[in-house]
């Protein structure tokens, strides 16, 4: 069975023509024939994979209920005519024709006609063919009569469609809305949920002929969904008139007229189409809810408007401060105003009692039980309605969720279900199935259920008036999740989603007068979070001042001034707020500044596949739920994926093993995750992400483009990967095509938590995992599982200090105390906000004894100063973000050698003249018994900082094609980054003693000497190559001898004075002479430097010579490999790296 193109747009003719085409089978009654005896040769007739019914599909299924009933029916009785059914009400105004007419059905046309040719499909040497030409005509009627009332079928649902859409309240508004839009530029849709502004809007606009239509979501789901929902009215549902791009994903091709986007990437396109020349209407949708790019996005319309005549805008708005938009828009902005679509809704005060406030910081639960019971007396179970509470946090939804379950296990009449954005993707959509009947579901949630998603059938709604919001402290540099009261708009969106489906109630646990006191509106996003990135975006888009810009309500002034500040620090801006290098290729990359830079670091140490992994593993939400923290089993079956140098080391092991498991087919990833507490899903983002970022890294020039084609296969390594992808797209297909949606389920009342009937779907097939296949294929994963290890010493100390070099200044140091302290009660100071403790989710929370100092690690030194024990082994704390509940909790920590961190990474270092005492950016001293070790770490800081200012210049110079003689460049990279990567390691190994002390105000008051007090002469600066130009400091003292080493600056204890000037020997060329602390220093350098350059060039002479002998080519991948086992350089590839490795393992063992 077939259909051709050709016959797609033709239309049936009458049914007489039918019936003409069963010719000579009048007479033969099709109940007579036994179907069922030859299905197999049926299957093999008319339902092939090419044909418009395939074997196995739902559709098939069908047929066969539909033939035996057709067949029962005509047995029964002999045909005879139907009478028309009447005209569904309303139809001539929905656009359809009021009767069904068949003239209208497609032509799906079963070829070849002729039922000799059809018989032909089953094989010549099949013996006893019983199936005759009749049989094969009367099957075939039947099967058209099939295809016929599908079509039939689906009409009449277009006719609900379209019967529903005219029954939203925004359809009224229709022509209103685009006569509107035909004499203003800005128009604004306000619509309370439920009108129907979202999906109907874009669709009038594609109605009215306009053909290119952005339409932004603040959320990535929204896009998705919507896409789909506006596709499926517009009957474009297989398509690509209406599409989406998300960050993840993209459905979008030259004929797209209709794209729903995130607001971030519609900014995305502002950067390389300052215009938006590619659009004629922008719908910006949701803007009353103020995010972040939301706010900017307005700010960049506005602009927009005034360039381009011939744009236009809508905005989309719940009925909410909609003076504020049309003021923004100088009241030019004409309002459509649409009603909402809500039944009514009893409200109901009902405030806490002051004796059931809680004085501690533990919620009462008590309220909220009540008004479970007060259901349950008040409304018999008969009446379906679930209830639906809202609460500020985790820690409170945990509080209600058990004293809940307490009561529902006595009267099993509820399911108890929380929602938070922490739960698994399984345990989220638990909230939308359905309870047992006489059982009602108590969903206890965040705020998640105020705008983000609708769940059907709530009737109840108990609203806490509390939220916790994420507010930044631009000082500390830190997140503070903070309990507020609600706005009054917000208090009136929780009341509504009690009247969505029908009558509702809502009780409200504080006093009609605490709601009358509630501020009007929410704090916009723009006032409460980090603007780097916003800023970086903005004068990357050549908008220099963002103190400037049109914003609707402008940011605090000191978040702007402290994200300057803070991007200056980064290296990203100029003193006069320019763009450098560094910052014009971290503005490419849209992400947070700090991973920016990991990943451009990464590019300059061959660590760029660990790098990549890890930026993406720390980018996105983490995998660890809750019960791979609490549950014994899933902390017992992770425990080897805990790394004892930090949690994002951790994290990239979970990673590498699911990556382990997904290279194995035998093995299920969903089973793994599971037993260990793990959302998979969050490791299809990284992967996602992973690969944008890498895509990234090589549209910069950062990285040699992949050639990931099937061009370097094998014809039957392409052939097999061409048949793998066939099968998982038909796999795709078919799960498609019999899921849809997903299905809601019954919930059960084991447990009282909502098991579902099938609660293990681990067995079916997953459509996450067909899609990761199809873009992975087994040598892809296997390189992705080699690029995420970071096993050696040398691999991991160099990417320890990529994170270290991204994140600084989020470092911490331990409090003197904490030897006398639990891991829970151990306190970390950062350079601005002392105090810290560790998250409990951190390794080091759990097992604290990787960060003490042993009593065996301090050493005793008579005669020392200070109170402050002297070891080798000081660490330090680096961290992804601070966040503030009800502690300030360090995230995401990685622990590294304390003197090396800050040599490489703080942006200033002081000193005394003799180099005993160090002191960082003004919050951290060392100390040292050892002046010399002192001078010689402190010089080999600073080459290591020139080395690696001067690649990291180099690298982004190239991307840029600023370079004069790009071979030259590249053989002095090449250089470059192997000594850099050698004197690295080298440098993390040094040990040397030292003390550690953090400064406190008091101490930085009298810290340093002052100008007037350091008289200092310098003629040598062994710190630098004589390019910078040595001069006092203004307000330190002491001589600024690099742009971050300060010399002389600090108080020499009265030990060390006679070590300015004294006898000593030179461990190199072992000259006596009598010199200062600098002389001492730089006669040491030059030494030094000599002896490594002899060295080097013996070395390369040698490994040279050994190439040039060797017959075996070169590849063009090839590097440069210093084996230490072997103590020779050579020239390999990754592969001849990893055998030349496997070598030595097979001779050791």
């Amino acid at each position: 069975m077939s259909h051709r193109s050709s016959h797609r747009h033709s239309h049936l003719g009458s049914s007489r023509n039918r019936t003409t085409s069963r010719g000579h089978n009048e007479s033969s009654p099709s109940h007579s024939f036994d179907f069922e005896r030859y299905k197999s040769k049926l299957i093999k007739i008319f339902f092939r994979p090419d044909d418009l019914i395939t074997h196995g599909s739902s559709e098939y299924r069908d047929f066969w209920a539909f033939l035996h009933k057709y067949q029962a029916f005509q047995k029964k009785t002999a045909s005879h005519t139907k009478k028309p059914s009447p005209d569904p009400p309303g139809s001539a105004n929905l656009g359809l024709s009021p009767v069904f007419d068949r003239s209208l059905l497609q032509c799906l046309q079963l070829e070849p006609s002729d039922p000799r040719d059809l018989l032909n499909r089953i094989s010549l040497q099949d013996e006893d063919r019983p199936l005759t030409q009749a049989m094969i005509l009367e099957f075939r009627h039947i099967l058209t009569l099939y295809i016929d009332f599908l079509q039939k079928e689906k009409i009449e649902k277009i006719r609900k469609l379209r019967q529903s859409q005219a029954n939203l309240p925004i359809a009224e508004y229709r022509d209103v809305i685009l006569d509107k839009l035909k004499t203003h530029q800005v128009i604004i849709v306000a619509g309370d949920t439920g009108c129907g502004k979202s999906t109907q809007v874009p669709q009038y606009l594609l109605n009215a002929g306009y053909n290119n239509i952005a339409c932004t979501q603040p959320r990535r789901i929204a896009c998705i969904s919507l896409a789909k929902r506006v596709g499926f009215e517009t009957l474009n549902e297989y398509g690509t008139q209406i599409g989406y791009q998300i960050r993840f994903e993209r459905k979008k091709t030259d004929k797209t007229k209709v794209l729903f986007l995130t607001e971030g990437l519609l900014l995305r396109q502002v950067s390389s189409d300052p215009s938006l020349s590619g659009y004629d209407v922008i719908v910006l949708d949701e803007v009353h809810e103020r995010h972040l790019h939301g706010d900017f996005l307005l700010g960049i319309v506005k602009c927009l408007v005034h360039q381009r005549s011939d744009i236009k805008v809508i905005l989309m708005s719940a009925t909410i401060n909609i003076k504020l938009f049309q003021e923004y828009f100088h009241n030019e902005a004409p309002v459509i105003q649409v009603p909402g679509r809500l039944f009514p809704i009893k409200l109901e005060y009902h405030p806490v009692p002051s004796i059931e406030k809680s004085s501690s910081e533990k919620l009462n639960p008590a309220p909220y039980v009540r008004i479970l019971q007060l259901i349950d007396k008040k409304y018999p179970d008969t009446e379906r309605g679930d209830l639906l509470i809202f609460l500020s946090g985790i820690k409170e939804i945990t509080t209600v969720v058990d004293a809940s379950k307490e009561y529902a296990e006595k009267t099993n009449r509820w399911i108890v279900l929380a929602l938070h954005s922490t739960l698994s993707l399984a345990d989220q959509d638990k909230v939308f199935d359905y309870p047992p009947e006489g059982v009602r579901k108590c969903i206890v949630s965040t705020n998640i259920a105020e705008t983000s998603i609708t769940i059907d059938g709530v009737r109840f709604v108990v609203d806490s008036g509390k939220v916790k919001e994420m507010q930044y402290d631009p000082v500390c540099k830190m997140q503070r999740l903070k309990e507020f009261w609600i706005s009054r708009a917000s208090a009136e969106q929780r009341k509504g989603r009690s009247g969505r489906t029908g009558p509702g109630v809502c009780f409200r646990l504080f006093s009609d007068a605490e709601y009358k006191a509630l501020a009007p509106y929410s704090t916009p996003e723009i006032q409460r979070v980090p603007l780097d990135n916003l800023i970086l975006q903005m004068i990357a888009m050549g908008l220099p001042d963002a103190r400037k810009f049109p914003f609707i309500e402008p940011p605090p002034v000191e978040s702007v001034e402290n994200s300057i500040l803070m991007l200056k620090e980064q290296g990203a801006l100029n003193e006069d707020e320019s763009l450098t290098v560094s910052g014009r290729m971290l503005s490419n990359l849209p992400v947070d500044v700090t991973i920016g830079k990991m990943l451009i670091m990464g590019t300059m140490f061959h660590q760029v596949e660990s790098v990549l992994s890890l930026a993406a593993a720390l980018s996105v939400q983490s995998p660890f739920t809750n019960s791979a923290y609490r549950d014994a089993d899933c902390v017992a079956a992770r425990r080897n994926l805990d790394s004892d140098h930090g949690d994002p080391i951790t994290l990239l092991n979970s990673y590498r093993d699911w990556l382990r498991i997904k290279s194995n087919p035998s093995e299920s990833s969903r089973k793994w995750c599971k037993k260990r507490g793990l959302e998979e899903q969050r490791f299809y983002e990284m992967t996602k992400l992973r690969a944008q970022f890498k895509e990234l890294l090589e549209q910069s020039g950062l990285m040699e483009k992949g050639h990931e084609d099937m061009s370097k296969l094998s014809s039957s390594e392409r052939a097999v990967r061409h048949g793998e992808l066939k099968q998982l797209r038909n796999l795709k297909r078919d799960i498609l095509k019999k899921e849809g949606p997903r299905k809601k389920k019954i919930l059960k009342m084991t447990n009282l938590e909502g098991v579902m009937e099938s609660e293990d779907m681990d067995d079916n097939t997953d459509l996450k995992d067909i899609e990761f296949r199809m873009k992975n294929d087994g040598k892809k994963v296997r390189d992705l599982l080699e690029g995420s290890k970071a096993i050696s010493y040398k691999d991991l100390s160099i990417l320890k200090l990529i994170v270290a070099g991204g994140l600084y200044p989020q470092f911490a140091i331990a409090d003197e105390f904490n030897h006398a302290k639990s891991g829970a009660d151990q306190l970390f100071h950062t350079r601005v906000k002392p105090f810290n403790v560790l998250h409990p989710n951190s390794i080091f929370a759990a097992s604290p004894e990787y960060l003490a100092l042993d009593s065996m690690d301090i050493v005793n030194m008579p005669g020392f100063p200070g109170k402050y024990p002297v070891s080798l082994k000081h660490q330090i704390l680096v961290y992804l973000s601070l966040l503030e509940t009800n502690k300030p909790y360090l995230v995401n920590t990685l622990r590294m050698p304390l003197l090396q961190a800050m040599l490489l990474f703080a942006h200033t270092i002081d000193t005394n003249s003799v180099f005993s005492r160090f002191v960082f950016d003004s919050w951290v001293e060392t100390r040292f018994p050892d002046i010399e070790q002192a001078q010689n770490i402190l010089l080999s800081a600073s080459k290591i900082r020139r080395q690696w200012d001067r690649l990291l210049h180099l690298r982004l110079l190239d991307t840029m094609d600023k370079i004069d003689d790009p071979v030259a460049s590249g053989e002095e990279q090449t250089i470059l980054e192997a000594m850099l990567s050698k004197n690295l390691l080298d440098f993390m190994h040094t040990e040397i003693l030292f003390s550690v002390k953090r400064l406190l105000p008091g101490d930085i008051k009298v810290l340093y000497l002052g100008p007037s007090k350091a008289d200092l002469d310098v003629t040598e600066n062994p710190f630098d190559n004589k390019e910078f130009q040595v001069h006092p400091h203004e307000k330190k003292g002491g001589m600024i001898l690099t742009k971050y080493l300060v010399y002389g600056c600090l108080e020499n204890s009265g030990e060390e004075t006679h070590s300015l000037a004294m006898d000593w020997t030179c461990g190199f060329c072992e000259k006596e002479m009598y010199v200062g602390p600098l002389e001492r220093v730089s006669h040491y350098g030059q030494c030094r430097e000599e002896a490594e350059r002899i060295e080097n060039e013996n070395k390369y002479s040698s490994s040279s010579a050994a190439l040039a002998s060797s017959s075996k080519p070169v590849s063009q991948n090839a590097r440069f490999y210093y084996c230490e086992t072997c103590e020779k350089d050579f020239q390999f590839s990754a592969v001849e790296i990893l055998k030349h490795k496997k070598s030595h393992r097979r001779v050791d063992s």
